[in-house]
């Protein structure tokens, strides 16, 4: 009988279902007896839309909508109020998933999402006492109480930091329960690195392959904090991706503050584009810091009052490693900037001790969960 393994993710950000999808991935190739199921908590906790139906959004529309407005203030306080919705219908949760896990009866649920891992813990231990269940933080640190770890349930937390590592032990988690990885979970794309000619590739988006060029990203939907970016750096050398937010790509086509500048919108191949860059410029998010480092480029990363609470750790991992420079506002960008350059070499050389193997030791310890 297949081994049924289901990874709980939702869309709220990009960060929980691209875990999902690159562990899937890993998986075929490591456990190919095993029969993964992807599971979109929404979907099953909120079949009949309720919520979308009251509000007019789905759950993790509304907060992406946020995230491509730059409406991130005030997440802390909501935050707190999520979970306390969350609370009050537990037993309604509680009961659906219980359903769910009743018919599709699983072998092991690991759990890629935040807020919920109470929930759905105590449903798998009601319904299947014995199944393993395992919490992989998709962020490089929790945000206590109740957003990742849950204090002393009987399950596995895997963590990408030492940071959430210990974390994880002050609320009550035994050594053998914390499993440390190196890093965030990438795709496996971004260990392959295929050769990628920069000449030809400069050429045909009209840019010089000799000047250093940096790389601006601010997650899947852009940031309206881009066009401020371009405005500050119109002698820089710079790629934008704007991602699914064609709007903002448009202005900043529009915008054209310089030739030195090339905007794009979504694309698969970040991996490709971080081969063909020198330096990042972003939100801290965890994976697109991760992203940025493991292909070799040093970073320069934002903190101030609207910073999500969950990514503000993020910003002392860059200045704990020495991975980049954090700064406050874009005023400060152009400093950064030149700072960075002139001492590429110092920040290279920490950004190559790096050395994340996150997504296939994940698979590899679920493999041993597994065998027991």
């Amino acid at each position: 009988m297949p081994h049924d393994v289901q990874l709980i993710y939702f869309n709220a950000g990009g960060g929980h279902r691209s875990a999902a999808l690159a562990l899937q991935e890993v998986i075929a190739l490591a456990h190919p007896d095993w029969a993964v199921t992807l599971v979109n908590l929404f979907e099953v906790i909120d079949s009949d839309r309720y919520y979308q139906k009251l509000t007019g959004f789905a759950p993790e529309d509304l907060y992406n909508l946020r995230l491509k407005r730059g409406w991130t203030r005030g997440l802390a306080t909501e935050l707190k109020l999520f979970q306390a919705m969350i609370r009050l219908t537990l037993p309604k949760l509680k009961k659906k998933m219980q359903s769910f896990w009743h018919k599709t009866r699983p072998q092991l649920v690991v759990s890629l999402v935040p807020n919920f891992n109470r929930v759905m813990y105590e449903a798998l231990r009601e319904e299947w006492p014995g199944v393993p269940y395992v919490t992989v933080l998709t962020d490089m640190a929790d945000y206590p109480p109740n957003f990742w770890i849950e204090p002393n349930q009987g399950q596995f937390i895997i963590c990408g930091t030492e940071f959430a590592a210990s974390q994880a032990a002050s609320l009550g988690y035994d050594a053998d329960a914390i499993i440390r990885t190196s890093g965030m979970i990438l795709r496996p794309s971004f260990y392959s690195k295929p050769c990628v000619d920069k000449p030809k590739r400069f050429a045909q988006w009209g840019l010089d392959p000799h000047r250093p060029t940096g790389l601006v990203m601010f997650g899947g939907h852009g940031s309206k904090d881009m066009l401020k970016i371009a405005k500050a750096l119109p002698n820089q050398q710079l790629i934008f991706v704007a991602g699914h937010n064609i709007a903002l790509a448009q202005k900043m086509a529009a915008q054209s503050v310089s030739s030195l500048h090339l905007v794009l919108g979504f694309t698969k191949d970040i991996d490709q584009l971080m081969q063909l860059s020198d330096y990042f410029v972003g939100k801290p998010g965890p994976g697109s810091l991760s992203e940025a480092v493991h292909m070799g480029l040093p970073v320069i990363t934002f903190r101030n009052t609207a910073t999500m609470p969950q990514e503000r750790y993020n910003t002392t991992w860059v200045e704990e490693n020495q991975l980049g420079k954090v700064i406050a506002s874009v005023s400060e960008l152009p400093g950064a900037v030149d700072a960075l350059l002139s001492e590429q070499p110092k920040y290279h050389r920490h950004v190559q001790q790096m050395n994340n193997q996150a997504v296939f030791e994940v698979v590899d310890a679920l493999g041993a969960i597994k065998a027991g």
